[in-house]
């Protein structure tokens, strides 16, 4: 046999072997790094279609015989859990869409004018606990006679979506070509123009991007819910605190009620994962 024309077969062969033993590699590596997450929501899961003879046998049952859906019946019965549900959409919502509002033009203009400085205290702002701001903004919300409504809360969750939003535009603005808004500007379009019809259409990947994190951050926040709230304006993180009785742990409506807050989340993260992925590669990427 002619070994010229063996060589090349071998090193086809070696470079497949290759490839799947590193597929093989990162398949165990994102296995690992997820089973913790996955087995919790799991268990999870388990708790909240089980009886509590069930949820306190021994040894454990993960799987029942007899599955049941009265724990989150009961959850939404006992605790208004429908209620709660509406206020954590219009809070986060809102908040959402004013972060979007401030945080896109900020960001644009700390991209063009090369502002680093204000980005770092901007990612300071995002990386200082949310216990820092909470009672400054009590005292103001007394004053002003806004404690327990659904406004004060959309106003204390902007400490959580402009920061995001602002850093992430920020960072996507800079990858964009400037060649384009330099032609706009010489023909004569003003500042505003060229980020309208220019910068804002291409920015589309960084804005989807900006909307869900702010959203899941605002979503699952649980400080402002539990202290700025009332009984009819809290949302749906602090309305799970609710099922804790000092009589007993009910794990089955604890469980029930923590996929109630979750299940929202994750189905949106799965629906719109290209999105997110296509957002953050393309910020990753310079142009």
């Amino acid at each position: 046999m002619d070994l010229s024309a063996t060589l090349p077969l071998r090193a086809a062969r070696r470079a497949r072997l290759k490839r799947r033993w590193r597929e093989a590699a990162f398949g165990v590596s994102v296995a690992i790094i997820v089973s913790p997450a996955i087995s919790v929501f799991l268990w999870m899961l388990s708790l909240s279609i089980k009886t509590e003879v069930d949820n306190t046998a021994y040894p454990p049952v993960f799987v029942p015989e007899h599955p049941t859906l009265n724990n989150f019946v009961q959850v939404f019965a006992e605790n208004s859990m429908g209620l709660y549900f509406w206020n954590s959409i219009v809070v986060s919502g809102l908040a959402t869409l004013v972060a979007l509002a401030v945080g896109i033009p900020a960001g644009y203009g700390i991209a063009r004018a090369q502002a680093h400085k204000l980005t770092v205290l901007i990612l300071i702002a995002r990386m200082t606990p949310a216990l820092s701001y909470l009672i400054p903004l009590f005292t103001v919300f007394q004053l002003l006679g806004l404690n327990n409504t659904r406004t004060a809360l959309v106003i204390t969750h902007l400490v959580i979506t402009v920061p995001i939003v602002v850093y992430i535009m920020a960072g996507h603005f800079e990858t964009l070509p400037k060649e384009l808004e330099e032609a706009a500007l010489i023909d004569g379009g003003s500042v505003w123009t060229s980020f309208r019809y220019i910068a804002l259409p291409l920015a589309r990947p960084g804005i989807v991007v900006g909307t869900i994190l702010a959203f899941i951050f605002s979503w699952n926040n649980f400080v402002f819910g539990a202290v700025l709230a009332g009984r009819a304006t809290r949302t749906l993180p602090a309305a799970v605190y609710n099922v804790l009785t000092f009589e007993q742990l009910a794990w089955g409506p604890l469980a029930a009620a923590a996929l109630v807050v979750t299940v929202p989340v994750l189905l949106l993260t799965v629906v719109i994962q290209k999105e997110i992925v296509a957002g953050l590669t393309h910020g990753g990427v310079k142009a």
